[in-house]
């Protein structure tokens, strides 16, 4: 019976063996079904052998490239994680390389060095990445560049020929209609001579004749805004912020009129008004009189701000720096002189002639200042360092100077034949042969460039002539400064940010950057301060900076303290002990010059002198 109870058991393992052993089986057998299976289709396949062939070509990512630009790299590394999959080689992949002089050309100076830097690591840390910040400014200002498609063009001419040998009816035969109507006359044979005077942004001109015409027009359009007679004599004209606002001097006072010829304003502060510019930052208007004073008046709450006496004479030359807002005066004596409306003497003076001078410019970015004298030379002034850089000397002389935005000198000059010339690069090089050079009939009594267009405008006896100058205008303007196309809306927008951003008169000087810089005032002369508001000011006690590592200990801290009163002590006993020495030479000096005479008990009686 044992042994029959032993076969049936071995029987059932057996039986459980061959079940196991084909549980197995079966599960090995959908395992390698499985790895058989197609895996699911994505975007796309990878070819295997195709990806072999590409790794060879391809460049490694990871390795360090000097030559790429960082933006560069990392634009690559992440379109190949973004994707998956490697990408055949391309010349052009990533964003294009920027050219050195672009970036420097936005760059804001040198960068700060490790020594110059914060003294803290969290300082150094907030420095560099600001640092960080202006260098990707300038990067991205520089790569913009693209976007400004329009460029400055000059008149170029073939060999063995010259630019001023050019007329103006074969440049306007040359150009595209829309510039050809640029150029146009005037023909006011009845008023004259005219003064003239653009906006800010090119689209409206005015004209003022001296029998009392007085006419504003839309010149690109040909729309008159406005045509009327003051029946007075009038001397200048400007433009003030907008084109809804114009200033007019006359014989006795000074008047403001709107676009459509109605007088705003009588401003009889101002009298015998000769010339006139405006200040747009900070809304001032400024006019020389013929009595020598220098008036600033602010025409966002109408009162004059400041009336210097120049004790100049006559003031019929001026002319303003537009990079700091000075106003540059001329005289019979040939001395210029710059003003600011918080100084009642000329900030600097400079001896430009010897004779008087007839006419003053100063360029758009403000560095260089053009003078004209009765001596018939145009000399030409680094307004930074107030030294001549180059003179010209004109047959008949020149009695109108402007500049253009890119640096064009044009002179003007009305003697024997009236003619004026325009200069190129004439600041930096010296030349020796004019840019363009126009004849008129008519003797001219005033000229201007007229901002963001090839057009230089100019007044004469008997009306107005428009002429075309290659390469005057900035071809690229900003909207947000001045704005050609403005709409209405945007001209009231313009006018309230204008009047928010207004700059005070009192921060006119010849270095504008100072305004941002920090005053660091000294401990005395915050001492100085204090005695000077409240009297004389108990001094602080020393106390110890904290230390660490058991150097603030009470022992330690009280030797400073002994160290520090000590050395005071020492000076202030140095300090008198000098003070008594002095004394005493003084004395010694005064017995020497004055030595003591005899006297006796009968001088009383002596016959006083």
């Amino acid at each position: 019976m044992f042994v029959a109870q032993h076969a049936s058991l071995a029987r059932s393992k057996c039986t459980q063996r061959k079940k196991m052993a084909a549980s197995i089986g079966n599960h090995d057998m959908k395992m390698n079904q499985d790895k058989n299976k197609s895996k699911p289709s994505r975007y796309f396949q990878i070819d295997k052998e195709k990806d072999e062939d590409d790794s060879d070509t391809m460049p490694d990512l990871t390795s360090k490239n000097t030559d790429k630009n960082p933006d560069q790299l990392e634009e690559t590394e992440s379109s190949t994680l973004s994707s998956g999959r490697k990408r055949s080689k391309d010349p052009f992949e990533g964003p294009a390389k920027i050219p050195l002089k672009k970036v420097q050309k936005y760059s804001r100076g040198e960068a700060l060095g490790k020594k110059k830097g914060g003294r803290t690591a969290s300082h150094r840390w907030n420095l560099q990445k600001s640092e960080d910040g202006y260098k990707l400014a300038a990067r991205q200002a520089a790569r913009s560049e693209l976007l400004l498609t329009e460029e400055p063009g000059f008149l170029e001419v073939g060999e063995g020929e010259e630019t001023y040998e050019v007329r103006q009816s074969e440049i306007v035969s040359s150009v595209d209609i829309a510039s050809a109507t640029k150029h146009f006359e005037l023909n006011l044979n009845q008023f004259g001579p005219y003064r003239m005077n653009f906006t800010r942004n090119g689209r409206h001109l005015a004209l003022g004749g001296k029998m009392g015409h007085l006419t504003g027009i839309e010149w690109i359009s040909k729309n008159l805004l406005f045509e009327i007679n003051v029946m007075e004599t009038i001397t200048d004209i400007q433009w003030l912020h907008l084109e809804t606002m114009l200033a007019v001097a006359q014989k006795k006072w000074l008047f403001i009129y709107d676009n459509s010829g109605i007088e705003l304003h009588c401003i009889k502060s101002m009298s015998d008004v000769l010339r006139m510019t405006f200040l747009p930052y900070h809304f001032l208007l400024v006019g020389s009189t013929g009595y020598g004073a220098l008036q600033y008046l602010d025409v966002s709450i109408g009162k004059l701000v400041a009336e210097i006496k120049t004790k100049l004479g006559r003031l019929n030359v001026m002319a303003q720096n537009p990079q700091n807002a000075v106003i540059h005066l001329g005289d019979s004596k040939g001395t210029v002189t710059l003003w600011t409306p918080n100084q009642p003497e000329p900030v600097v003076k400079m001896l430009c002639h010897r004779s008087a001078v007839r006419s003053i410019a100063v360029d758009a970015k403000g560095l260089y200042m053009a003078t004209s004298g009765v001596d018939r030379t145009i000399n030409i002034f680094d307004v930074r360092t107030y030294k001549p850089l180059q003179s010209y000397r004109i047959a008949h002389g020149a009695n109108e100077l402007h500049f253009s935005q890119t640096g064009l000198l044009a002179a003007a000059s009305n003697n024997v034949v009236e003619h004026f010339k325009v200069f190129k690069d004439c600041c930096i090089t010296s030349q020796t042969k004019p840019y363009m050079v126009h004849r008129l009939k008519d003797a001219i009594s005033g000229l201007g460039f007229c901002p963001y267009e090839d057009v230089l405008g100019v007044s004469h006896s008997n009306g107005y002539a428009s002429l075309l100058i290659p390469g005057a205008g900035e071809p690229n303007f900003d909207a947000f400064e001045v704005n050609p196309y403005m709409t209405k809306k945007q001209r009231k927008e313009l006018e309230v940010k204008s009047l928010l951003e207004k700059i005070q008169p009192e921060l006119i000087s010849l270095d504008p950057g100072k305004i941002g810089e920090v005053d660091h005032a000294t401990y005395q002369q915050r001492l100085e301060d204090k005695e000077a508001l409240y009297g004389p000011v108990i001094k602080d006690k020393f106390q110890p900076r904290y230390k660490m590592k058991g150097k603030s200990k009470s022992g330690k801290r009280e030797s400073r303290k002994q160290t520090v009163f000590d050395a005071e002590k020492r000076d202030e006993t140095r300090k008198s002990v000098a003070e008594k020495e002095r004394k005493r030479l003084q004395l010694e000096k005064e017995k020497e010059k004055n030595p003591p005479e005899f006297t006796s008990a009968l001088d009383r009686f002596k016959k006083k002198r």
